[in-house]
């Protein structure tokens, strides 16, 4: 479980393609923190810590379900990641309640500048099942976006904002998303449960 407050961009310093699997090697401040089977959510996405080589860095494996609902798989060396160690449960949520699931991509199709700050806007495909299965968004709701708990504004039917402040530019890797770009998105848990009992 995660709270969407990201810890650190981490840097991808290796890409090993494994079949229809990837593993992947990053570089973080807390890598010497980590212990084997710890959960990280890269990008929003709960993976499993694999392996601790101790110099700086850790690896994880992605499976083909993974690589095919996430951004994972366009990662290449070098690029910055979201990491974010699950919670504590004693700790505050700072965020909203995030499982680490991603639910499918998103592209970003419009960035403005307001004052200083940004907002960002992402299309995402939609269909009447996915709808009825809660993965919509709705104004000033929770969302995750690369495994950054945000609020939704200008939520229409496949698409929606976001506002970023400029410590969340600096400090995850929206300073490296472009028009075009995609993200990972994993809809409010909340939503999906209330979706549900509606539907039974």
């Amino acid at each position: 479980m995660f709270s969407g407050i990201v810890e650190e961009a981490g840097r991808v310093v290796r890409v090993d393609r494994d079949g229809g699997n990837i593993h992947l090697t990053v570089a973080t401040s807390f890598a010497d923190e980590l212990k084997i089977d710890q959960s990280v959510a890269h990008n929003g996405v709960c993976l499993t810590v694999v392996a601790l080589p101790g110099d700086g860095t850790y690896t994880v494996t992605a499976i083909e379900e993974t690589l095919r609902r996430s951004n994972l798989g366009l990662l290449r060396e070098d690029d910055r990641v979201n990491l974010e160690r699950c919670m504590v449960m004693n700790g505050r949520l700072d965020g909203h309640i995030v499982q680490g699931h991603v639910d499918c991509t998103a592209e970003c199709v419009d960035i403005e500048e307001v004052d200083g700050s940004r907002y960002f806007r992402f299309r995402y495909q939609v269909s009447p099942e996915l709808v009825r299965k809660g993965y919509v968004t709705v104004e000033k709701g929770s969302v995750c976006v690369n495994g950054v708990s945000l609020t939704v504004c200008d939520s229409e039917a496949d698409t929606f904002r976001v506002a970023i402040i400029p410590y969340t530019f600096e400090h995850t890797n929206f300073g490296d998303i472009r028009v075009g770009t995609k993200v990972n998105i994993e809809f409010d848990i909340i939503g999906k449960y209330i979706s549900r009992m509606m539907g039974a």
